[in-house]
């Protein structure tokens, strides 16, 4: 096998143009939080946020997340509808140099740990038998491998309460259970890796979507085990430990009850990267 090359920036800027309309029917919900905004760690070019609740125009309050993740609560949502449109124009250019900051010695640890739906205790024998040789890029391209390979990518297959050990039980789910299955298995033999909700160029079909990043070759790295749309043009929204902490809603008392949901990302001009599993690719 050939080593992993590192994906960098070339000195033609790559833009998309990313969005999402959706519309749920409330009734008595208090608050809602919303997580569908293009990462502060992007170079947001363009942006238009668009929230009706109760058949009123209303503000979010934004909320600063960790690692550029920006949140938009909604208060007193009420009854009706809550429908959000928002659109923006990116500059996703990949990073240069390594990424450095106050957190990262604080996050190697962290996100080692087993989390709700990332239940990497309960799968540490079982990483220590498929994997027990392979250290640094080598691991992380053998758990994508097995992930790939074991799983199918079946949409509605899996349940929102599914974690890692139910996806691999089941050999199949969606791009969150992939990821979740990479995120534990590499905390298991205890390679750093959390969960990123992206917004996903060239995947089909067009949703939000869910990825994993390791801790590699001193930079978080993104790992898409369902190799669906090419790494290089994904575009960051939340960061976490799991579906709990990306969750592109959460919402306080009341009920509510889907209607309808779309979402674009699209490259502005060119056409999208070649996808190579063997590259290691940085999300900005």
């Amino acid at each position: 096998m050939t080593d992993l090359a590192i994906v960098d920036a070339d000195s033609t800027p790559l833009q998309a143009r990313v969005g999402t309309k959706f519309a749920y029917g409330t009734n008595g919900v208090r608050e809602a939080l919303l997580s569908f905004a293009v990462s502060s760690a992007h170079d947001i070019l363009e942006e238009e946020i668009l929230i009706h609740a109760a058949g009123r125009r209303v503000e979010a309050r934004e909320l600063a997340g960790n690692h550029g993740t920006r949140l938009h609560l909604v208060e007193d949502v009420g009854s009706g509808w809550l429908e959000v449109t928002y659109s923006a124009l990116v500059d996703i250019t990949r990073p240069v140099g390594d990424q450095v900051g106050p957190e990262i010695d604080f996050d190697r640890w962290a996100f080692t740990r087993p989390s709700r739906y990332a239940e990497s205790d309960r799968l540490a024998p079982m990483a220590a038998q498929l994997f027990p040789s392979q250290t640094g890029v080598e691991r992380v391209r053998a758990v994508a491998e097995w992930v790939n390979s074991h799983m199918a990518y079946v949409s509605g297959s899996s349940r929102g309460t599914d974690g890692a050990v139910d996806s691999i039980l089941q050999a199949s789910g969606v791009c969150r259970d992939f990821a979740h299955v990479v995120v534990a298995l590499l905390r298991a033999l205890g390679t750093p890796a959390r969960l990123v909700s992206v917004y996903a160029p060239g995947l089909q079909p067009m949703d939000f979507h869910a990825v994993a990043e390791a801790w590699v070759e001193d930079a978080w790295h993104i790992v898409d085990a369902t190799r669906l749309a090419p790494r290089e043009a994904m575009v960051r929204i939340a960061t976490g430990r799991d579906a709990a902490d990306t969750a592109f809603l959460t919402t306080r008392g009341g009920r509510m009850n889907f209607n309808r949901q779309a979402v674009t990302a699209v490259l502005t001009e060119g056409r999208l990267p070649q996808e190579d599993p063997d590259a290691l690719v940085r999300l900005a």
